[in-house]
């Protein structure tokens, strides 16, 4: 048996699951402290099912603490940026993109020293193993433990990040390491800005892991646990712990994975309506289509590989507005029971609304006696158009495609969505973030630019599928499980040497679970 947990910035959710069966879940508001939470959600599910602990083979939990972590500023480590590729690149330095209260937050500690490559391998100036070491130097004397280090195009030969990153462990034993090459692609600053982000939080990770691990331990759970990631896969606590941006947008993510899981349909759009807003994505095999642009993170460009979603300010918490008609993007979120009407509160939500149409029935339908048939009936009206025009921005055809809604907002759309060839509302979809998260397999990737120089085709898939399936290995799957669910092969045909792009993802079986 498994359990799930989503921890969302409204609800927490969680759900035991015994093969494909749900067998119990439970949704609760998000607590102040977040571990606290889970504790709380551990114990009802127990209780609820007399459930031993020793029964479990694992515990996969999405958190939103980093994504919260650098849209807040908080709980952020002043990181150092080592960039190689002198005498190139000195007009744009590292952070040049970044917004300035965040910039100022992680110290803005850069330097730039010789090495990288061109994108055939090429060296653009030779690897200084002294200039580095007295680089490393400076950072250990300024008090700074955290390091991320980029190349030019160190996707494509990873040489000077590696050793980069042994000097600078060596000067500064204790470091916390982070090189592009192993989390974004091609594109130098997105990849570095991705890095650095990764090392201002390595320190929150450890933290937040080991309150996880508290726990779990303190409900008796000897189980495995493993995080989320924001391609629809699980990694393992300690590599969690070195790579905590990956946790970044997986909660839509695990609702996608959930939806697929609980329609059976591998190819649909999902509508995620959850407290705050509604998340649109598209499912692809039933995986997640990943966004093919830069990210936005913060206020900051990153190409890392994220999902492609699209949301909007629209959810069970939103505030509604008469005069005009508008509903969101402010909303009472995880205070809804408070401070909605059908709960005792003063405010009318999105939510008060669906009850006075009589298609809800949820809290005290006598306290929204004052809202009117033909009021509510035009606002109903507005949040489906809404969601209509999200759904439409994410296709990529005028062909009618089925939709899956899911989400504790999803009450919000009681009508067919317009474009749909089926709308769709799986068992248990109020918690398929946390089925998502429960039923999540472990994943790697590889995405490079590689010359077919010297190199047949084959050769280079092959490179490329091996280095997916290791880094799957290292994320915590068993090697007999994994297999490769997707190839994208792209001709670079403006670059000399016969460049290819191959990205390649493989997916396998958790070590243990």
């Amino acid at each position: 048996m498994r359990i799930g947990i989503d921890v969302g910035g409204t609800n927490t959710d969680i759900v035991l699951m015994e093969g494909r069966e749900v067998r119990a879940w439970y949704k609760t508001p998000t607590t102040a402290d977040v571990t606290a939470g889970i504790i709380n959600s551990l114990r009802h599910i127990i209780d609820e099912v007399s459930l031993d602990p020793a029964s479990l083979d694992g515990v996969m939990i999405g958190t939103t603490h980093f994504t919260n972590a650098v849209v807040e500023r908080r709980h952020l480590q002043e990181t150092a940026c080592l960039r190689l590729g002198l005498p190139a690149t000195v007009c744009l330095p590292p952070m040049v993109d970044w917004p300035d209260d965040l910039r100022d937050v992680v110290g803005n500690h850069y330097f730039l020293a010789h090495g990288g490559h061109e994108f055939d391998g090429r060296v653009i100036s030779p690897f200084d193993e002294s200039e580095i070491r007295g680089i490393a130097e400076q950072i250990r004397d300024r008090g700074i433990s955290a390091v991320a280090i980029s190349s030019v195009f160190s996707p494509v030969n990873t040489e000077f990040e590696v050793r980069a990153g042994e000097i600078v462990a060596d000067v500064i034993p204790d470091a916390n390491v982070t090189l592009s090459s192993e989390i974004g692609r091609i594109g130098l600053l997105e990849r570095e800005n991705a890095a650095i982000m990764n090392g201002c939080l390595r320190t929150l990770a450890l933290r937040t892991i080991a309150g996880f691990r508290a726990a779990l331990e303190q409900m008796a759970i000897e189980a495995p646990f493993f995080i989320s990631q924001n391609d629809g896969t699980l990694m393992n606590a300690e590599f969690a712990a070195d790579y905590p941006v990956l946790t970044f947008a997986s909660g839509p993510t695990n609702s996608m994975r959930g939806a697929a899981f609980l329609s059976g349909l591998r190819d649909a759009i999902v509508v995620d309506v959850g407290g705050t807003t509604t998340d649109i994505g598209v499912l692809q095999q039933g995986f997640p289509r990943v966004a093919a642009l830069a990210v936005d993170i913060g206020g900051v460009r990153t190409n890392f590989r994220m999902p492609d979603t699209y949301n909007i300010g629209l959810g069970g918490g939103s505030l509604v507005q008469s005069e005009p008609i508008a509903v969101g993007p402010r909303s009472v979120g995880y205070e809804i029971t408070d401070r909605a009407l059908i709960f005792g509160g003063e405010e009318m939500t999105a939510s008060d609304v669906m009850v006075a149409t009589g298609k809800v029935d949820i809290g005290d339908r006598s306290r929204v006696t004052q809202i009117t048939a033909d009021f509510a009936q035009n606002v109903e009206g507005h949040m489906l158009e809404m969601v209509t025009n999200a759904v439409d921005r994410m296709k990529t055809s005028a062909t009618p495609v089925p939709v899956i809604v899911v989400g504790g907002g999803s009450i919000l759309l009681q009508e067919e969505i317009p474009g749909s060839s089926e709308m769709l509302k799986p068992p248990h979809f109020a918690v398929a973030n946390a089925i998502g998260a429960a039923i999540a397999q472990v994943g790697g990737e590889c995405d490079r630019i590689f010359s077919l120089e010297g190199s047949t085709r084959d050769e280079v898939l092959d490179q490329a599928k091996d280095e997916a399936r290791q880094r799957a290995i290292a994320a915590g799957a068993t090697s007999d499980s994994i297999e490769i669910v997707d190839v994208e092969e792209v001709p670079l045909a403006y670059l000399p040497g016969n460049a290819i792009r191959i990205a390649v993802k493989a997916v396998g079986d958790l070590e243990g679970a």
